[in-house]
């Protein structure tokens, strides 16, 4: 109207906080929605079907998950090292362009949306009779997934996705010099060679077209318990981390390296003992097989427990990890207390048994316990990363201490030249 001026549009800007509580809300709703759904689905369909149909939907869809959760947690690590006086990408010598702990969690965000959702279209379709449609979820998933990493294009952080795919190359054929990335990525491999024998049972399901049936569950199935391909699958990471080990001792001739190499050895008797369960008869098994795998298992677990505390940590750190740049209430309750240290030695030992104990091929039919206790290694390995890395990051710190204090001494013939100066 004329005469009346005009008032300027201000841009309201939501803050942080209010953005962040929107998202949270929006994803409780998004968890309730496919808890809903999936509950219905699956008490639509009776009894009898209702816990192999759950068994076969968990063997698409647990691997994802768990890799979802380690990516949480590597984020975690990232955060505190952040926060600490470890400069981890130094000693991962990682580039300027390197993910933070921000861009791991935009990442595993994304991976824990979308896995559920597929899920709970998988068990809806199939629970109203569209068996085709159903069995195209996992699928397509997993080929999304697998284009996504292995996409030449500059998007979907290439930079970091060439940098993990060189890694794992490196890993598969040790035929250069191990570094630090190599043996660190190796070992958390071993944490999840449950994860790695589930997407290979997954992917031969669908390579032979057998997804939304349960033929699988037969004895004579192709992907199924008597596949061979478990066992090979499961002891692959540690194979791997044996001849990097082999790779260390023609570098350096240290006998260190031929010690951890007998370690990731005494895995092998743990896994194919147990896959010959399906492979004997029952009572030969039980009275001759079984015995020399709980050996084999207590073997495993006790040689682990000791190389992370004797080697892979230094027992002097574990109370100076949670040591923050800007201490507040956690660091001051976790810095320099005693209790940090019995809990890092007592869940170690607790979680390396049980994990030993979950290796084994003939232990896979109960998947909520099976899920649990990956988990729970994959947590271990979570508390593991922190010490390791900071070990690593002080015997460089000191390194580095040493050859600068080196170069800032005198050589000798400069003392000498120095004392010709003087007159007596």
């Amino acid at each position: 109207m004329k005469g009346v001026s005009a008032i300027p549009a201000v841009a309201i800007i939501p803050s942080p906080l209010f953005l962040w509580r929107v998202k949270v809300i929006l994803f409780l709703l998004w968890g309730l929605c496919c808890c809903k759904i999936g509950w219905d689905s699956v008490m639509r369909m009776s009894v009898d079907l209702r816990n192999l149909f759950l068994y076969e939907a968990f063997l698409y869809y647990n691997p994802l998950l768990l890799v979802a959760l380690m990516i949480w947690l590597w984020g975690v690590n990232l955060w505190v090292f952040a926060q600490s006086s470890v400069n981890y990408a130094k000693v991962f010598d990682l580039s300027q362009t390197h993910l933070s702990h921000r861009e791991i969690w935009r990442c595993a965000t994304w991976l824990t949306l979308v896995v559920p959702t597929s899920m709970t279209a998988y068990l809806y379709l199939y629970s109203h009779g569209e068996v085709s449609l159903a069995a195209s979820q996992p699928v397509l998933l997993y080929v999304i997934l697998l284009m996504i990493l292995l996409s030449p294009f500059d998007m979907f952080y290439l930079s970091s996705r060439f940098f993990f795919l060189r890694t794992m190359w490196r890993i598969a054929l040790p035929l250069q010099a191990i570094t630090f990335p190599d043996f660190f990525m190796a070992d958390i491999f071993t944490s999840m060679s449950k994860v790695f024998s589930d997407l290979e049972r997954s992917g031969c399901r669908m390579v032979h077209r057998q997804v939304a049936t349960i033929a699988w569950f037969e004895a004579d199935s192709i992907c199924g318990s008597h596949s061979v391909a478990i066992p090979l699958v499961l002891v692959l990471p540690y194979l791997c981390r044996f001849f990097q080990c082999l790779r260390q001792y023609k570098d350096t001739r240290e006998k260190t390296c031929l010690l951890n190499a007998l370690k990731y050895s005494t895995a092998v008797p743990v896994i194919f003992l147990s896959a010959l369960k399906y492979h004997v008869f029952p009572d030969v098994w039980i009275s001759f097989y079984r015995p020399l795998w709980l050996i084999s298992s207590v073997v495993n677990s006790l040689y682990s427990f000791y190389w992370d505390i004797k080697r892979d940590w230094d027992l002097s750190i574990l109370t100076r990890i949670f040591m923050f740049k800007n201490p507040n209430a956690w660091s001051n309750l976790l810095y320099g207390r005693s209790w940090v240290f019995y809990w890092v030695l007592g869940s170690n030992l607790i979680l390396r048994c049980t994990w030993t104990y979950k290796l084994s091929a003939h232990l896979r039919h109960n998947y909520l316990t099976v899920f649990a206790i990956t988990a729970l290694e994959m947590v271990r390995r979570f508390q593991w990363v922190f010490f390791r890395v900071e070990n690593e990051w002080n015997k460089m710190a000191a390194k580095q201490n040493f050859e600068m204090s080196s170069d800032m001494l005198p050589s000798e013939a400069d003392r000498l030249l120095d004392s010709n100066s003087h007159t007596v």
